[in-house]
């Protein structure tokens, strides 16, 4: 094998089996490769390389020894080389094949690498000066940081191209490295190869083997033997690694990847096996496994797998800490005992394990003496010392291991931070020394001597601490590289000076003096072993019974130091020895606890506490003397007084109304920004996702498989009416349907996600979204579930379905992942893009309100403020009684799980408190305050509710069985106290629903107005108002959310030692509110304080009353309340002045609940706390503060509103002084209330309920202290202290090298820093992901949507799927021009019709004779200026006044259509079908192209044109070259005669600016795939962009000349180029024997929106016309073409056309096939017989009449075919629109109007920056009334235009006239004209000419040159002055400046 260390490994059957079984598995053929070994690496820094054997010599000193030497102590196995076969190559630098593979040979040659491999270069022994080029798959290749190479080889032979070398030693072999020793790759593989600028390979940078600062730092003389493998029978073939170093000289234990460097990528394998560990200390039956619990740790440990957990078998007393079993293993040491020697990464942060089996490490190096731990440790120290390995040696410890923990934590702290330095090196920074171990030792000491009594130590803050005090001591050298590190903490001070080691011991104990003997030193001479022994000396003799820490150093015979650090208090210790255990291993341990009884002796304790004994005796003493009545104190039961108010016509309770649903506006603002990242998935260039093809969309929503979360999801899509939206159900659709969009992550769930997959494929125009909600639950890798798939089926299902291969590359998926927690998303590894991530908005920016919306949300950060703030009582709280107490009995019982004893002591508490409100007031003295307010507050709330609506105590107890114990204990107490019908207790498990009692059901359904007899509740939400305990177990909650009437959320059992950011937000978001907003506050009572926390203590419900977000939220806008139904906020109209009995007391029995109904149908929503239990001071202050009363109310005259809640605040001066235990203690309207409450106030409770209180404000959270102490501490950043945890089980620290998170950090950065400083497990599923933020790393249609709990992203996202399918449909649909011809009215009643209707072609003879029609029908015209005939002046006389002149601006009319499947696309259209059309083809390279010139002398420019084409390869075969990439000759034309049915014959050419991407120039699907030659001509600024986009499309540049022309160029050159082309290609097919008349001399110009074709299909039943009928539909443009093209005698035809489409089109339009009349938008030109009509290449607008008249007055025909139609899609961008007119000096954007468009020549007149003719085009279309006067609305007088028309506007007529000879002209001896215009006449005009025509007196000349000398020629030539009369002021130019070449105007008058 090629990395096999045969001859170095020891034969201890453990390392054998290890070997072996990896050996094996590398070997093995199956084609998948174990899982497991992909988690096995080489060496994962610094640690050794671990799996090898317990002698297996570190590289890293083999290096040191030089590249051959081994490690003396071990000598090498003489190695034996295979001979090579016969006949091959042997020569050094060649491989067997006989190829050169030397560097210097072959570095220009191209190399074949496959996708993956990297080329090395290879050191051989016999060529030293020679580097062989192999090329490797990378992943047996180490990382940057020496990490992560697989175990095992994989290269191929870049000589003779062989593949698959599975074996180093026979890819050795094979290019003739002719080893001597064992071939490694880690030896001869040393360079990476890197291609230089000029494409030569070169040596690149050394491959990094390892991280070069671990050194081993020791030479003591210990040997190999020392760390001995006992066999470990139970382990099977297993891979175990440690998550430590090895220091010491014999680096020979195998281990894990350490936990150091900036970016250690493996982490350990946190999964267990089987069953997780049992904390069995007493019983060999439960031993713990072996196990590996890397929390958190920033550089973890790799590895370490066991196949099945029976226990190990027993073992000698002296046992090194290296075996597998000692080491975090708890095996069975004599008698069972266990020793834990952890790896977790902080202390506090267990680790993430998976449910199952357990993994093992292997600890640090043990030398010398073993450490005997003495018996009866536990016993006496009532605590398990946690011993954290420092730096150094560790010695053995044997003897009772169970009684203590063994940590390498700090160990893996202290390597971390010595990996700084490296990590700032990688900026280019010189090299900087690390922090010295003496001075991380002080360090250490004095942040253990600054830690309170209640506080436990971070390895997170230990590490900041060494990153501030090593950044302090090398200021200079970090500066230098500050500029390449963006973010850096701010240096704090440090050590100022080097400490050494024999200064050590004394500073250490200098400082350590000062702590109150918190801190305790022991120096020791030899080794650890004897402080060790020293310190369990003191320990049992009880010497350190205050010491919480005892730091063990050896400092003085070496340099190296030996330390560790051992915390002995009693909490840290059980703290921290907790946080050890993975969440699977916490839950094993409590269930053993529970499952053997141990937890009686608990129990046995509490019966003795009760004064009268037991209370199980006391409970049932009270069943039996209540049995006949209910106490007093518990009156009626609230159903019954319920009921007879609602008989008794009392009014009903108003508070209550589940939630309406509607979409807010920040779901709306997220929906829309998830579409806006999926459109601009779609638009990027790397065509991942096509949108355009979709037609619909559909969904699967994957959720953690709880039945709440599962039926709560299925409502909200019922209910959010998605399903009916997207078109996927019916109207009447049944709860099953649903069911099937709705995935329960589960063991069924794979059959349904096959079919959602199968659903997929069949479908490929449907876009399927996958919603992973909830994604921050299990994220273990598939890898992980191969291994112990048997145990637990549905570990790793998430990354087995989402992650498969189908969902990763079907392109019709994307996947959303969900969640309130996404940091474990954000990982190195991830596979969501940064730019794929969507954060929920901040609902304030600048004090701007973004999305005003009547409720807030009330999440995490406003708890926190709200502990803050001072003048409230906080809504965070601990309960210090139940602390204390749980404190004591964790002494008392030492070996009891906290989680057991904290679940008891609370159960304990809740049953006395309420045995205390039933009346045993006894009992007070046994619970505390906290709970027995949370208790009395519960039984009390259905009293004062006329329907009995109460409130909800969420008690959150993680552990499953635990829940099951406190579930029937508080039963059991509810049943002995009769209190069953007063509230429920509901037991909540993820894995079954909820089942509530009948009675309580009864009530649900009567307060939902419910009639199916068969409902229960299945929802948390549904039990809205229902007093209720709901135990939540499960040790994660999955999403589950509460109702509104949840009042206490009593965390105080989580698991305190999971101190993860995910863990602590998950619970603390169960809290997460809304609350609504209140009427804004004015502004001087907006800053008063609140109520004091003295006056609170005048009542019992303290927080119902007060106003909590006030003053504690960050914006102090408005007081809040619990949002409920009837959303209008009112002024608050809380119940203010009480009755003036002001001798009330204490008022604690005055529950505030909903006013009166007359007050409530004045004022819907009571806002703002009631101020039932306020003190009497208050109330009297007089009226006239609080304004005046607005409404009264009927029921209570007292009460007047109070307008301004905030203002409450100052009438709180007078306090009451209560006694703080009467009255705290005083239950509400119960029999023991201290306080008599007054008559007056029983009236207003009666209709008082706890659902108005509960929507004023959120749920009071109770904390552990632990977990109270880290949410509310922050840290120099100004963040929460939470927030810097580690953010997740399942990742872990890059590097210790981090800067903080900073509290201005936005969710973005947020995200972007813990890309940055986190990697994944092992266990993560991202964690074979090597994206390390390559962008080809993150799969594209993947999406992240965080946002805070229970804020509304399930709505968003069904809001965005609703959203999404919308904008399909809108992608599928355009709009096009659908607009009624104009002037129909006004077309000539010829005699001649096209009466021939059924013809599919014209009749040439028959359409000879049809008349042209002049009058334009084109909509777009509407305002362009009536061309007369001789017939129409009389039908005309009304046009213009028909019009107003405001509709010229109108906007165009368009219709929706939806797309054919002929229809022309856009760039955003991508199809499987036209990729190779587009030239998008992954199989082609991006399509090369070649540049052309082409030019050709066009006798009227006067100059030689010179055009360029840009020609794909793809497209060559369309043009004759005279060579292969030769010089362009001609493009192709083809024959007449030509008869394919695959092939368009007329080259399309479509002119286009400013329309790259919009342009519909995807012909593909028009063409129906047909050939077609397509053109597009460009401009030549635009030519790049247009390539860019289309790179597969042919271009005609157009001259730069052109570049600020108009249409009218283009269509020019495009014709003028055709008739050459059609010139050369006569020419060159006459030598083929072809006659010139026979090739294709058409062409089609096109406009760049022409969208879909249609035809109309006519059926003519009979001869009479009346039974015409027609219908049209839509066809492909080939089917149009192929027709035309078809047509007979079709070369006759001068322009050929079609109608455009419109929706009104009637009967009369379509009943002519053929007309003769203007064609426009889409137009087969014949450029042979149009040779000498051209386009006026100047003209911006109309270019199209103008050429149509001439083609007409040239006697050519032309055709419109009325039976075919061209839709145009309108576009918003390019084009005509892109010319804008603007002032050429000033940068003032004022807006130009026409009439400033020209000036009289050589005045001051601004110039503008536009080309004259489109200067003088647009003045004339709307201000040639002032040239023409006499013409305006005069149409039977219209202007005569000579061989032109310009738009005159829709009020001018004209009359088009050639001067041409032999032209064909309309008779205008009838006609008196208006006007006259001569636009730049020639020389066929003549003053001859112009006699013919006859003008009105008075009507007005205008003359149009291009400069003032032709101008006044122009008037000679033509003997103007003869008729025409002329003024100097009458002379105008274009506002052009001189070197734009102005337009100059003469305007006369008729004589």
């Amino acid at each position: 094998m090629g990395n096999s260390y045969a001859g170095q490994l020891k034969t201890t059957r453990f390392e054998e089996v290890l070997h072996n079984s990896i050996e094996a598995s590398l070997r093995s053929s199956s084609l998948v490769p174990r899982p497991v070994f992909s988690q096995l690496y080489l060496e994962t820094e610094p640690q050794l390389s671990a799996l090898e054997g317990g002698s297996r010599v570190d590289n890293e000193d083999e290096e040191e020894e030089g590249e051959g030497g081994l490690e003396p102590n071990c000598p090498p196995n003489p190695y034996q080389m295979h001979p090579p076969p016969e006949g091959c190559c042997t020569m050094d630098g060649f491989c067997q094949a006989g190829k050169d593979l030397r560097l210097v040979s072959i570095s220009s040659e191209p190399i074949d690498v496959p996708a993956g491999f990297l080329l090395v270069g290879a050191k051989s022994p016999s060529l030293p000066d020679h580097l062989l080029v192999c090329a490797v798959d990378k992943r047996f290749l180490p990382d940057d940081n020496g990490h992560n190479a697989l175990l095992g080889f994989s290269g191929n032979c870049v000589g003779c191209g062989k593949k698959g070398f599975c074996y180093f030693t026979e890819f050795s072999n094979h290019i003739n490295l002719k080893l001597t020793t064992q071939p490694k790759k880690q030896k001869h593989l040393k360079y990476y190869l890197v291609r230089s600028a000029q494409g030569t390979l070169t040596k690149g940078p050394l491959i990094c083997w390892k991280g070069s600062e671990f050194r081993s730092r020791q030479t003591l003389a210990s040997t190999c033997s020392s760390s001995l493998f006992p066999p470990v029978e139970s382990s099977g073939p297993l891979a175990a690694f440690s998550s430590e170093p090895i220091p010491g000289p014999t680096p020979s234990i195998p281990m894990g990847a350490q936990p150091a460097g900036p970016a250690s990528e493996h982490p350990s394998l946190t999964a267990a096996v089987g069953p997780a560990v049992l904390n069995g200390r007493d019983s060999p039956k439960h031993q713990q496994l072996v196990k590996n619990d890397l929390s958190a740790m920033p550089r973890p440990s790799a590895l370490g797998i066991l196949s099945n957990s029976g226990p190990p078998k027993k073992r000698h007393k002296g046992w090194s800490p290296e075996s597998p079993s000692a080491a975090d293993g708890g095996y069975s040491q004599g008698g069972g005992n266990r020793a834990k020697y952890e790896s977790a990464s902080m202390s506090c942060v267990p680790q993430v394990g998976l449910v199952g089996p357990a993994s093992v490490t292997f600890p640090v190096m043990a030398s010398g003496e073993p450490v005997s731990v003495p018996d009866n440790l536990l016993k006496i120290c009532k605590a398990k010392p946690v011993i954290f390995k420092g730096h150094g040696n560790f010695p053995y410890l044997c003897g009772n291991l169970n009684d203590v923990v063994v940590s390498p934590l700090l160990y893996a702290c202290y390597q971390n931070s010595q990996s700084i330095s490296r990590a700032y090196e990688q900026y280019g920074a010189s090299t900087i020394q690390p922090i010295s171990e003496e001075t991380q030792l002080l360090l250490t000491v004095y942040y253990l001597v600054q830690l309170a009594a209640d506080q436990v130590p971070l390895m997170e803050d230990l590490e900041q601490i060494f990153l501030r005090s090593w950044r302090e001591s090398h200021l200079t050298e970090i500066r230098q590289s500050q500029q390449a590190q963006p973010q850096r903490c701010p240096p704090t001070p440090g050590a100022a000076a080097p400490v050494s080691s024999a200064q050590l011991p004394w500073l250490a104990g200098l400082a350590a003096s000062s702590g109150n003997n918190s801190v305790h030193i022991i120096e020791c001479t030899y080794s650890l072993a004897e402080g060790l022994s020293e310190m369990f000396r003191l320990l049992i003799e009880g010497k350190l019974a205050k010491t919480n820490y005892v730091v063990i150093v050896r400092a003085c015979r070496s340099p190296a130091i030996d330390s560790c650090v051992a915390v002995t208090g009693k909490y840290q210790a059980r703290i921290l020895s907790e946080s050890l255990l993975t969440p699977a291993e916490y839950q094993k341990e409590v269930n053993y606890e529970l499952v053997t009884g141990k937890v009686d002796s608990l129990g046995a304790f509490f019966s003795t506490l009760c004064p009268e004994g037991d209370i199980d005796i006391l409970l049932d003493k009270f069943h039996q003397e209540n049995q006949g009545h209910i106490p007093s104190s518990l009156t009626a039961s609230p159903v019954t007084k319920s009921a007879s108010l609602d008989v008794g016509g009392a009014p009903a309770c108003t508070s209550y109304s589940l939630e309406p649903h509607h979409i807010r506006p920040f779901q709306l603002a997220v929906a829309q920004k998830l579409l806006s990242h999926v459109c601009s998935i779609a638009d990027s260039s790397t065509q991942n996702l096509d949108l355009g093809s979709f037609e619909k969309v559909d969904f699967l929503i994957c959720i953690p498989p709880s039945e709440v979360t599962y039926q709560q999801t299925l409502f909200r899509v019922w209910h959010s009416g998605v399903l009916l939206e997207l078109g996927l159900e019916k109207e009447r659709m049944t709860k099953q349907r649903v069911e099937q969009y709705v995935l329960k992550l589960d063991a069924e769930a794979q059959t349904k996600f096959k079919s959602f997959l199968q659903n997929s494929f069949q479908n490929p125009h449907t876009l399927f979204v996958l919603i992973h909600d909830h994604a921050h639950w299990d994220l273990v890798s598939s890898a992980v579930h191969n291994l112990y798939s048997q145990s637990d089926p549905a570990v790793g299902l998430v990354d087995r379905l989402l992650n498969c291969r189908e969902v990763k590359e079907a392109p019709n998926i994307v996947t959303l992942h969900v969640t309130s927690f996404p940091y474990a998303l954000q990982t190195q590894h991830t596979l969501i893009s940064p730019y794929n991530e969507i954060h929920w908005p901040a609902s304030y920016s600048n004090g701007m309100d973004l999305y005003p919306e009547n409720k807030k949300y009330f999440g995490l950060s406003e708890f926190i403020e709200s502990t803050l703030s001072g003048h409230s009582l906080p809504l965070l709280r601990y309960d210090s009684s139940f602390e204390a107490m749980v404190t004591a009995l964790g002494k008392r019982f030492p070996r009891l799980h906290s989680a057991v004893i904290r679940t008891f002591v609370l159960v304990q508490h809740y049953a006395a408190a309420m045995m205390a409100v039933s009346g045993l007031s006894q009992m007070k003295d046994y619970t505390s305050v906290e709970t027995l307010e949370i208790t009395q507050n519960l039984i009390n709330s259905p009293k004062q509710c006329p329907c009995g609506h109460g409130l909800m105590v969420l008690l959150r107890v993680p552990c499953s069985p635990l829940a099951a114990v406190a579930y029937e204990r508080l039963a059991h107490v509810r049943a002995r106290l009769a209190l069953e019908e007063h509230f429920e207790i509901i037991l909540g498990n993820p894995s079954s629903g909820i089942t509530v009692g009948k009675h309580f059901v009864k009530q649900l359904k009567m307060w939902q107005k419910i009639e199916d007899a068969e409902w229960r509740p299945q929802t948390y939400l549904e039990l809205e108002g229902l007093p209720c305990i709901l135990i939540f177990s499960g040790m994660d909650p999955h999403g589950e959310s509460l109702p509104r009437s949840l009042r206490y959320c009593d965390l105080r059992l989580i698991n305190s030692s999971c101190l993860v950011r995910t863990a602590l937000e998950q619970e603390l978001g169960l809290a997460a509110y809304f609350v609504s907003n209140e009427v804004p506050l004015e502004k001087g009572a907006r800053h008063e304080p609140l109520e004091s926390d003295a006056e609170k203590l005048s009542s019992t419900d303290n927080e119902d009353e007060e106003l909590v977000t006030e003053g504690s939220t960050s914006e102090k806008r408005s007081p809040v309340k619990r949002e409920r139904s009837c959303s209008h906020d009112s002024v608050s109209s809380s119940l203010s002045s009480k009755a003036s009995s002001s001798a009330l007391c204490g008022e604690s029995s005055a529950q505030p609940g909903p006013p009166s109904q007359g007050e409530r149908a004045r004022s819907p929503q009571p806002c703002g706390p009631s101020e039932e239990g306020r003190a009497p001071g208050e109330r009297q202050r007089p009226q006239a503060s609080r304004g005046p009363p607005a409404v009264i109310s009927r029921h209570s005259p007292g009460l007047a509103p109070q307008p301004d809640s905030g203002l409450r605040a100052s009438q709180r001066s007078v306090q009451v002084s209560v006694t703080p235990s009467s009255s705290q203690l005083s239950s509400s309207g119960s029999s023991s209330s201290s306080v008599t409450p007054a008559a007056g106030t029983l009236v207003l409770q009666a209709s008082q309920c706890s659902m108005t209180k509960a929507c004023r404000q959120p749920p009071i959270v109770f904390l552990p202290k632990l977990v109270y102490d880290m949410v509310t501490a922050t840290d120099s950043s100004g963040l929460p202290k939470a927030a810097s945890l580690l953010p997740s089980h399942s990742v872990m620290w890059a590097s210790s090298f981090r800067p903080l998170l900073s509290k201005t950090m936005t969710s973005t950065e947020q995200s972007l820093y813990y890309r940055q400083w986190t990697v994944p497990r092992p266990n993560h599923m991202d964690y074979g992901n090597r994206a390390e933020g390559r962008v080809d790393g993150f799969h594209p249609r993947r999406l992240l949507l965080s946002g805070p709990p229970q804020i509304g992203k399930t709505g968003a996202y069904l809001q965005f799927l609703s959203i999404l399918s919308r904008m399909l449909i809108r992608l599928t649909e355009v709009d096009v021009y659908d607009e009624e011809e104009i002037n129909i009215n006004l077309r000539e009643e010829s005699d001649w019709h096209y009466l021939q209707l059924s013809d599919p072609w014209p009749d040439l003879e028959l359409f000879k004779k049809l008349p042209f029609d002049y009058i334009i029908h084109d909509p777009k015209y509407e305002d362009a200026s009536l061309i007369c005939s001789h017939l129409q002046s009389i039908k005309s006389e009304d046009r213009g006044t028909s019009r107003k002149p405001e509709e010229l601006y109108v906007r165009r009319q368009t219709a929706r259509m939806r797309l054919s499947k002929y229809a022309a696309y856009n760039t955003y259209h991508h199809c499987e079908q036209c990729q190779q059309y587009m030239g998008f083809h992954p199989r082609y390279q991006l399509y090369e192209s070649t540049l052309h010139a082409f030019a050709f002398s066009y006798s009227m420019l006067g100059e030689e044109i010179q055009l360029h084409f840009i020609i794909p390869k793809s497209k060559e075969h369309h043009f004759v070259f005279s060579q292969p990439g030769g010089q362009l000759e001609s493009m192709r034309l083809p024959l007449v005669t030509d008869k394919s049915h695959e092939c368009i014959k007329s080259p399309t050419f479509t002119p286009t600016t400013g329309r790259h991407e919009h342009g519909l120039f995807n012909l593909y699907h028009a063409m129906d795939g047909a050939s077609h030659l397509h053109v597009l001509v460009v401009k030549e600024y635009e030519m790049a962009i247009y390539k860019k986009y289309w790179p597969n499309h042919i271009m005609l540049v157009l001259p730069s000349i052109f570049n600020s022309a108009g249409v009218g160029a283009a269509h020019f050159l495009i014709k003028e180029l055709s008739y050459h082309n059609l010139e050369l290609e006569r020419n060159r097919q006459e030598e083929l024997g072809i006659k010139p008349q026979d090739i294709w001399p058409f062409i089609v110009i096109s406009d760049d929106s022409c969208v879909m074709w249609n035809v109309v299909d006519v059926d003519c039943g009979g001869e009479r016309s009346r039974e015409f009928s027609w219908s049209e539909r839509n066809v492909s443009l080939k089917h149009i073409m192929q027709h035309i093209e078809a047509s007979p005698n079709i070369t006759h035809y001068a322009l050929i056309g079609m109608r455009k489409w419109s929706s009104k089109t009637g009967s009369g339009e379509v009943r002519e096939p053929f007309s003769r009349c203007h064609v426009h938008d889409f137009i087969i030109l014949n450029v042979d017989l149009t040779q000498n009509v051209q386009y006026n290449q100047n003209r911006f607008m109309c270019d199209d009449v103008d050429f149509n008249l001439r083609v007409h007055s040239a006697g050519l025909l032309l055709c419109r075919f009325n039976r075919f139609s061209v839709m145009k899609k309108q576009i918003a961008v390019g084009g005509q629109r892109s010319f804008h007119i603007t002032s050429k000096v000033s940068d003032n954007p004022v807006p130009i109007v026409p009439a400033q468009y020209i000036c009289a020549p050589d005045s001051k007149h601004t110039f503008l920056a536009a080309p004259a003719q489109l200067l003088l085009e647009k003045f004339l279309q709307h201000h040639s009334h002032r040239f023409f006067p006499l013409s305006l609305k005069n149409h039977s007088h219209p202007v005569l235009s000579v061989d032109c028309y310009l738009n005159l506007g829709s009020q001018i007529s004209v009359c088009y006239v050639s001067s041409r000879p032999h032209s064909r002209n309309i008779s205008c001896s009838d006609f008196m004209f208006s006007g006259l215009l001569l636009y730049l006449c020639d020389s066929f005009v003549g003053a001859s000419f112009l006699k013919k025509f006859h003008f009105l007196k008075g009507a007005t000349l205008c003359v149009i040159c291009q400069d003032r000398n032709s101008l006044r020629q122009t008037v000679v030539r033509l003997e103007l002055e003869d008729e025409w009369q002329f003024r100097l002021r009458d002379e105008f130019q274009t506002a052009n400046a001189k070197e734009d070449r102005p337009l100059f105007f003469l305007t006369g008058r008729h004589i």
